[in-house]
C-alpha cells in the first residue's frame, strides 16, 4: 500500500488516473464523515477501507479534488476526497461494477456544493491532464 503522507498529490493523482486509464480496481483508506443513529453527520472523521473502481475525476466548488467511483462490496456510486486518503493500492484485475448511465446535464444549484467539470482528453498523457487538473483548482 502506497502512503499519501510520504507523496504529493499530484504523484497519487497520476497514479489514480492510470489506475482508471487501465481499468484496474483500487483499495483505498480514507478518513470520512461519521454519522450518527439519525444519519446526521457528527463531525468526526473515521478510518475506512473500500475497494473501489474509478471513473471519473472532478473539482468541486470548495476546491477539492474528487474521485468518482464504483463501490465493489455495495455497487452503489461514491464519491472520495483525494485530500482525504490515508493509503491506497492498486490492483491488476479488471473492473466487474457497471458504471452509472450518463444522465442528462443538471441545472447547477446557486446555493451549497457546487462542482466546477475538470474535462480533459483521453488521449492525453497523464503528467498532462494532471497539470489541467491543477489549473482547473487554481482558476
Amino acid at each position: 500500500m502506497r502512503r499519501t503522507a510520504r507523496e504529493t498529490t499530484t504523484a497519487t493523482l497520476t497514479r489514480l488516473i492510470k489506475a482508471l486509464d487501465r481499468q484496474h480496481p483500487v483499495t483505498i483508506s480514507y478518513l470520512k464523515e461519521e454519522k450518527n443513529a439519525d444519519g446526521r453527520k457528527t463531525g468526526r472523521l473515521v478510518e475506512t477501507t473500500r475497494t473501489v473502481e474509478i471513473y471519473d475525476f472532478y473539482v468541486s466548488a470548495a476546491g477539492d479534488i474528487l474521485a468518482k467511483a464504483m463501490d465493489r462490496q455495495t455497487g452503489e456510486r461514491r464519491d472520495f476526497r483525494i485530500d482525504r486518503l490515508i493509503s491506497y493500492s492498486i490492483h491488476r484485475t479488471a473492473y466487474l461494477v457497471p458504471r452509472p448511465v450518463a444522465a442528462e446535464p443538471k441545472a447547477r444549484p446557486t446555493r451549497g456544493l457546487v462542482t466546477v467539470p475538470a474535462l480533459y482528453p483521453v488521449g492525453c498523457p497523464i503528467a498532462r491532464r494532471v497539470q489541467l487538473l491543477a489549473n482547473e483548482l487554481a482558476a
